[in-house]
């Protein structure tokens, strides 16, 4: 069968060539086409955009370059008329995806929403949508599953992408020692800076973050470079800093550090199975107007994946105002002192993690997909029976 499949993130790369690896495995004569990144390229067929030429954050931002959004879009729109793919996969990245979604749906083309985009925590009315213009969604937390039921539309949970991501590496890693020297470093214990995927994250959040590393002499930060990213746009926003950057080894960073200072997204999660005590930041460029917003639209109570899963606080978070050097500081010096707190944190991480289930997660999604189109299973949502 023929897949067209959209990702217009690294996170929506990475969990879309897990999903590819199992449609291969469902489906012999798998065909894909594609907007994403290397990673989905590695596993075979046409790359038409990369998520580098798509990734915009913010409401300006978008304005800026609605020329580019909109050639992206004539070009999907196009191929997937071309490529006439037996589904339509959609992986996250709402405001292009959604436009596509109804696009597909003119056309008849069935459309599969895989990683279902966060419509539980802003503008939850976007279920209405979802309900009109996709065929099945496949979910990666536990609680969208309560949120889509609250609305009676069923949906499938398959498990977590990430304890897929990390299953391989959690039990596999270098000597400390070994770790430093490769990459230059000192002896002094680790601290892991995951400012953002996004060159908007970076700006905002990574000043904050470096001035925390001021504050902690016995300590190294090190920077987990994003690989849509450059040297040159981080040492842009760090002043005359010289926390070293490492791209290509955030896993690895991770299980070398004693603590983690994590911008909330998908890092948060990966940071908590990979067992690091962590604080989490997070700014968006709407200033102080965000709290407006939080306030009326943001239908959630934490912003990080792992307070989420848990449904309370098991990881502190430092939104917007509150995104300071002297509140970070704090909190990380509560969790590199004080080891009740340290251990409690991560016994809250073991939770988690049995919450989320056992890895497999785009070979459960990949195999139900195959079975929806090829009739071996029966679809969820009757109004949508082809």
């Amino acid at each position: 069968m023929k897949y067209f499949i959209i990702a217009g993130e690294a996170s929506g790369d990475l969990h879309a060539s897990y999903l590819m690896k199992g449609l291969k495995k469902a489906d012999q004569q798998a065909e894909f086409c594609f907007f994403g990144g290397d990673l989905m390229l590695a596993e075979g067929g046409e790359l038409l955009k990369h998520y580098r030429e798509m990734a915009f954050m913010g409401f300006f931002t978008v304005l800026k370059n609605l020329g580019k959004i909109k050639k992206n879009f004539k070009l999907a729109e196009e191929k997937l008329l071309a490529f006439q793919p037996d589904v339509l996969i959609l992986v996250d990245y709402p405001g292009f995806n959604f436009r596509m979604a109804r696009f597909a749906k003119v056309h008849h083309i069935k459309t599969f929403y895989y990683i279902s985009p966060k419509i539980w925590a802003w503008r939850s009315d976007r279920v209405k949508w979802i309900k009109q213009y996709v065929d099945e969604v496949f979910t990666i937390f536990p609680f969208e599953k309560d949120f889509y039921d609250k609305h009676h539309y069923p949906v499938r949970y398959v498990g977590n992408p990430t304890v897929d991501e990390l299953a391989p590496v959690k039990d596999h890693h270098l000597l400390f020692e070994d770790f430093v020297k490769e990459h230059a470093l000192d002896g002094r214990p680790i601290v892991a800076l995951l400012a953002g995927s996004r060159r908007q994250e970076i700006k905002l959040i990574l000043p904050t973050l470096v001035k925390v590393a001021e504050r902690f002499p016995d300590y190294q930060f090190v920077i987990a470079g994003a690989p849509s990213l450059t040297t040159e746009l981080y040492r842009q926003n760090m002043d005359d800093s010289k926390v070293a950057i490492l791209f290509g080894q955030t896993y690895e960073l991770l299980k070398q550090s004693t603590a983690a200072v994590v911008a909330s997204g998908t890092a948060t999660l990966e940071t908590a199975v990979l067992n690091v005590p962590q604080v989490v930041c997070y700014i968006i460029e709407l200033g102080r107007f965000t709290s407006f917003l939080r306030k009326f639209f943001l239908k959630i109570q934490w912003i990080s994946l792992v307070n989420l899963i848990m449904g309370k606080e098991i990881v502190r978070e430092m939104f917007q105002e509150h995104c300071t050097p002297a509140n970070v500081s704090a909190e990380l010096s509560r969790i590199l002192m004080d080891e009740a707190y340290r251990d409690e944190m991560l016994d809250n991480y073991r939770v988690m993690l049995a919450k989320l289930g056992p890895p497999g997660c785009g070979d459960r999604a990949a195999s139900e997909m195959v079975g929806l189109l090829s009739g071996t299973i029966a679809w969820s949502q009757s109004t949508h029976q082809k």
